[in-house]
């Protein structure tokens, strides 16, 4: 039996509205402050301007996934594993953002990339195993995450260490 939550815009108003929610407590964590200015970045480090879009997009692409496979399954016990590899990811997503810019500890910072990075993994498999397209729109967030994971590294090495006095 379907609920009128189900029905009608209830999933993509939750799940935009949480995204939502992730992306500002992200954005808030970050500060590009004279901190960050002055660490040591590799020549490929994509401009600063870029990371908005790129982010926008990224969760554009994994809000639409989380809906169409809610719609897809309305297994109760389908669509609790889905809102906990999404509630985790989410955390995680927000955590990066912490311990690099306001810990000011990259090296904290690229410890965890690897768990958000498989939490990323867990929404491809979680969501492609409902909806192929689904599993593919979270590819991206994959990609990015990955080139972050390798910006990040590239950062500890340039600039390690970390946690001392300035």
């Amino acid at each position: 039996m379907v609920s009128n939550f189900d029905a009608g815009w209830g999933p993509p108003a939750v799940a935009a509205s949480v995204a939502l929610l992730v992306a500002v407590a992200g954005g808030v964590a970050t500060r590009t402050d004279g901190w960050y200015r002055r660490l040591r970045v590799p020549a490929w480090k994509p401009p600063d301007w870029a990371f908005g879009p790129v982010w926008t997009v990224i969760f554009l692409l994994t809000t639409i996934a989380a809906v169409m496979v809610w719609n897809a399954d309305p297994d109760p016990a389908a669509r609790g594993v889905l809102l906990a590899a999404y509630a985790v990811n989410g955390l995680l997503n927000i955590a990066w953002s912490v311990l690099f810019f306001r810990f000011r500890r990259p090296d904290w910072a690229l410890a965890e990339v690897a768990a958000l990075w498989l939490s990323i993994a867990v929404l491809v498999l979680v969501t492609g195993r409902v909806a192929t397209a689904a599993g593919l729109l979270n590819l991206p967030y994959l990609a990015w995450v990955s080139v972050a994971a390798c910006l990040n590294l590239r950062i500890v090495r340039l600039n390690a260490p970390f946690g001392e006095p300035a």
